[in-house]
C-alpha cells in the first residue's frame, strides 16, 4: 500500500524560507561584532556567546510548553557533529579575525557556501559538473587575491597573516562539513532543532575549560565591547542557528542556499561602513569573485528540478 504525503502549502514554505533568511542577515553581523569584542580571548568569547545561545534556544523551547532537558538525549553521532561543528567553526573563526585583517578573514571564511555546494555534489546521487569546478576556481581566485601582496617581485604572501588565513579556511571547511552532515541527520529524523540548545551548552562548557586552562580572563573595557559580546550570543551565535534550521527543514532549501551568498557581501559592507576596515577596490573584486563563483557552483540549486 502506498501512502501519499501531502505537499506543503506554498505560503508556509515561503514563510519558512523568510524565517531562514533572517539567519543570513544575522550572520552578516558576525564579523563586525566579533571585531568590536576582539579584546576578549577567543575561548572566553566562544563560552559566553554559546551560553547565551543556550539560554535563547531553551527559552524558545520552554515558551512552547516543552522541556528543553529532554533534547539532551541524542545519539553519539549527533553529539559529535553538533559540538564539533559549532565549537570548531566559531573558535577558528574568532581566531582568524584576531590573527588577520577582518575583511580578508571574513571573505575567506565565507567560502563555506561554495564548499557546501561542492560537498553536496559528492553525496550519493550527485556528481561534480563543469559549473561546480568553474565556481570553485573563481572562489579560489578571489581568495588568492585577498592573501596576495602585489609588487614587482610577483606574487607574495604576508607571513604575519598566514595563521589567520589558515584558520579562516579551516572555519569554512568545518561549517560546510557540519552543514552537509547535519542535513543528512535531519533527513532521518535525528537531532531536531531543539537539540541545538544542548549542543550550545556543551560547547560553552568546553570553551570555558579551555579558557581557564589557556587564557587570562579579559572583559570588554567599553560599552561597545559589552554590547557586541551580548549581541553575538543573542543573534549570529544564538537565534540564527534555530531560524536557519527551521528554514532548511520547512522552507525552500535551494533558495536559502543561493541567498546565503549575500552574507559575505553584507558583512563586508558593514565592516567598511562601521570603519572597522578600509575600503579598497581589491576587496570588492575579491568579494565579487567569491560570491560569483558560489552562485555559479550552485547553478543546479537555483534551477527547479523537473
Amino acid at each position: 500500500m502506498t501512502v501519499s504525503v501531502p505537499l506543503p502549502d506554498r505560503r508556509s514554505v515561503n514563510r519558512a524560507t523568510l524565517v531562514g533568511f533572517t539567519a543570513i542577515l544575522m550572520w552578516a553581523t558576525l564579523a563586525p561584532l566579533a571585531t568590536l569584542a576582539s579584546m576578549v580571548p577567543p575561548f572566553q568569547l566562544v563560552a559566553t556567546s554559546f551560553l547565551l545561545a543556550f539560554l535563547v534556544g531553551s527559552g524558545w523551547t520552554a515558551s512552547r510548553g516543552d522541556n528543553p532537558l529532554r533534547y539532551f538525549r541524542q545519539p553519539p553521532a549527533a553529539w559529535a557533529l553538533g559540538v564539533g561543528g559549532l565549537f570548531g567553526f566559531h573558535f577558528l573563526y574568532f581566531m582568524a579575525l584576531q590573527a588577520a585583517p577582518p575583511v580578508e578573514a571574513n571573505l575567506i571564511n565565507y567560502l563555506w557556501p561554495l564548499l557546501i555546494v561542492l560537498f553536496s555534489a559528492l553525496l550519493p546521487g550527485e556528481r561534480l559538473r563543469s559549473w561546480h569546478i568553474g565556481g570553485a576556481v573563481a572562489g579560489l581566485a578571489g581568495t588568492a587575491m585577498l592573501i596576495a601582496r602585489g609588487g614587482t617581485g610577483g606574487l607574495s604572501i604576508d607571513p604575519a597573516h598566514l595563521p589567520g588565513y589558515a584558520t579562516a579556511l579551516g572555519s569554512a571547511v568545518t561549517w560546510a562539513g557540519y552543514s552537509v552532515l547535519r542535513r543528512r541527520l535531519g533527513q532521518i529524523g535525528e537531532a531536531p532543532t531543539d537539540a541545538v540548545s544542548a549542543f550550545c551548552l556543551v560547547t560553552a562548557l568546553l570553551s570555558l575549560l579551555c579558557h581557564l586552562a589557556l587564557e587570562r580572563t579579559v572583559w570588554p573595557d567599553t560599552a561597545a565591547g559589552w554590547g557586541a559580546m551580548l549581541l553575538l550570543g543573542l543573534g549570529p551565535v544564538g537565534a540564527a542557528f534555530f531560524v536557519w534550521d527551521y528554514g532548511v527543514r520547512h522552507g525552500d532549501i535551494r533558495a536559502l542556499g543561493a541567498l546565503s551568498y549575500l552574507a559575505p557581501l553584507l558583512s563586508t559592507l558593514l565592516l567598511v561602513l562601521f570603519g572597522l576596515a578600509a575600503n579598497s577596490g581589491i576587496i570588492w573584486v575579491s568579494c565579487a569573485l567569491i560570491a560569483g563563483g558560489s552562485l555559479l557552483a550552485s547553478k543546479d540549486l537555483l534551477r527547479p528540478k523537473a
